[in-house]
């Protein structure tokens, strides 16, 4: 199989131009993490995944978070790192939206990190738990040990 077999069409949830608002916890769980510690993780889920990871957003401004799209209704049965992954959902107690780009086009603030694709249209969710945790444990060590 070929992984890399991009989609026939966008999924519903992906606008056809610009970038547009997505109720998280219907089409997809959202799990956001930003700046650097968001970039190492995506580098290892792709890595892992021979760049084949599943739909990851990155934010272009502010605080360049990440948001990695998982299948609806599974974010919730992880445990994530505190303080530094947030998960969007329905059971979240509250409403929230993730920002999503066209597949191609003027998207910006927002762009792909990683594309869904027919054998990868979601995120796993267990791999970016895996990958969160271990990244999130290397961040708190590294900072206690250079004192910051």
């Amino acid at each position: 199989m070929d992984f890399s077999e991009p989609l026939d069409s966008p999924p519903s949830w992906v606008p056809a131009s610009g970038h547009a608002l997505r109720h998280a916890g219907v089409h997809f769980d959202a799990v956001r993490i930003a700046g650097l510690l968001a970039e190492d993780v995506a580098y290892r889920l792709m890595t892992y995944t021979d760049f084949q990871a599943g739909p990851i957003v990155r934010e272009l401004s502010g605080c360049r978070y990440l948001y990695f799209l998982l299948p609806p209704g599974t974010a919730g049965a992880y445990r994530w790192p505190p303080g530094e992954a947030r998960t969007l959902t329905r059971r979240s107690g509250r409403a929230a939206y993730v920002g999503v780009p066209a597949f191609e086009g003027l998207t910006w603030p927002l762009d792909w990190r990683s594309l869904p694709t027919r054998a990868m249209p979601f995120v796993e969710p267990g791999l970016l738990h895996l990958h969160a945790t271990e990244a999130c444990a290397e961040h708190a060590a590294a900072a206690s040990t250079s004192g910051g």
